[in-house]
């Protein structure tokens, strides 16, 4: 399989997976939001640094996912909110951020405490790594963790991405401190290999059009 090149109009917009919808957050998603980060504020602050910023009111909400829309639509960011089969419950957060640069996707998430231990994680990054190989046609993929952080630094591992290096003090933790980065990283050509591409999954344009 070819996935350097694509005929496949994206970006994604709404993925299926065999238990998840990821799709792209709305402003009337605000409030399904906010009750999901108060409920794992305790879950989510010793690995999130934007936690410390939680709670935050709900007209906050509206805004920032306004925001998050914004650069979906013009190709800038791309954050996708986690939820179940039906689309009724928030299960968490990820996204396929730009912020690694030209032809690279990084992919972060978060997943309820609720939920955890169940391979949603799992699930929501292979999907994503099959949308940023096929879709997004980049060359590469990265994921960033806290060493300490084990159920995130598990996802990596399970779908065949490489550990390069363990950076020193190069992120901060909730509460400011510098800690280190888990750097782990799939390419083009190591993908079709990879458990990551073996998942099926449904992805949808912004017109609701079926692209995969």
């Amino acid at each position: 399989m070819d996935v350097t090149s694509t005929a496949i109009p994206g970006p994604a917009y709404r993925v299926r997976t065999r238990r998840l919808v990821l799709r792209c957050w709305e402003p009337a998603d605000a409030a399904l939001l906010k009750a999901a980060i108060d409920a794992n504020l305790e879950h989510l602050r010793p690995w999130m640094p934007w936690a410390d910023d939680e709670p935050q009111e709900l007209q906050t909400k509206i805004a920032l996912l306004r925001q998050w829309r914004g650069k979906f639509d013009l190709g800038q960011d791309f954050v996708y909110g986690i939820f179940s089969a039906d689309g009724r419950q928030v299960l968490g957060s990820s996204g396929l951020h730009t912020r690694v640069g030209e032809g690279a996707r990084e992919i972060g998430y978060w997943i309820d405490v609720d939920h955890i231990n169940r391979g949603l994680a799992t699930e929501t990054a292979a999907a994503l790594t099959k949308v940023a190989f096929e879709i997004d046609a980049v060359q590469r993929v990265e994921i960033h963790c806290s060493p300490g952080n084990v159920r995130s630094a598990a996802v990596p591992c399970k779908l065949g991405f490489v550990h390069e290096a363990t950076l020193r003090q190069r992120a901060r933790d909730a509460g400011g401190r510098r800690r280190d980065s888990m750097i782990w990283t799939l390419l083009t050509g190591d993908y079709p290999a990879s458990a990551a591409s073996k998942g099926e999954i449904q992805a949808f344009d912004a017109a609701g059009r079926r692209i995969m």
